[in-house]
């Protein structure tokens, strides 16, 4: 008995991607026990990585015992543009770039960096017709929920990087 096409060449895809190494994403393992995000009642950046990290997150300041957390994400910029980029012949808008910038830098509570200064960016085209502007205006949302979301995912790999950059330091 034969396999159905749609089988097999789901077979021949799954043989494929596992032997060329492909994974999917999962959750990051973190070289740290807790960390604080500053600032704490910061934009859409922090506030999504304090969901995502979830029981993690301290305040920066001691806690009942006196402790520190592991490490303090210092969110120090988070910009958001929208710029005109294409005009048509009467002078209107008809093309948008928006964007995310993020400037962030990782210490530990005594001060030590871990990462230093660093910039993330993300742009998105958005197309602009006067007709349609309240859908628009919902796919400008859209567009930059999921520019934070990238912004949120790129920062947790940093972040488990982190335990490379310590590890090869330790003697």
């Amino acid at each position: 008995m034969s396999l159905p096409r749609s089988l097999a060449l789901a077979l021949l895809i799954t043989t494929v991607l596992a032997g060329c190494g492909f994974k999917l994403r999962s959750s990051q393992d973190l070289p740290f026990a807790t960390i604080a995000v500053t600032p704490e009642k910061g934009k859409g950046v922090a506030v999504d990585l304090m969901r995502y990290l979830g029981p993690i997150v301290r305040p920066v300041a001691p806690d009942a015992q006196g402790q520190l957390p592991d490490v303090i994400l210092d969110i120090l910029e988070e910009v958001r543009e929208k710029v005109a980029v294409g005009v048509n012949a009467s002078g209107q808008v008809v093309e948008y770039d928006l964007r995310l910038k993020l400037r962030f830098k990782l210490r530990t509570a005594k001060g030590v960096e871990l990462i230093p200064v660093s910039t993330l960016e993300q742009h998105r085209s958005l197309s602009f017709n006067s007709t349609a502007v309240l859908s628009k205006d919902a796919e400008e949302a859209m567009l930059y929920r999921d520019m934070q979301s990238e912004c949120v995912q790129q920062l947790m790999r940093r972040l488990a990087a982190v335990k490379l950059a310590a590890s090869v330091s330790a003697p």
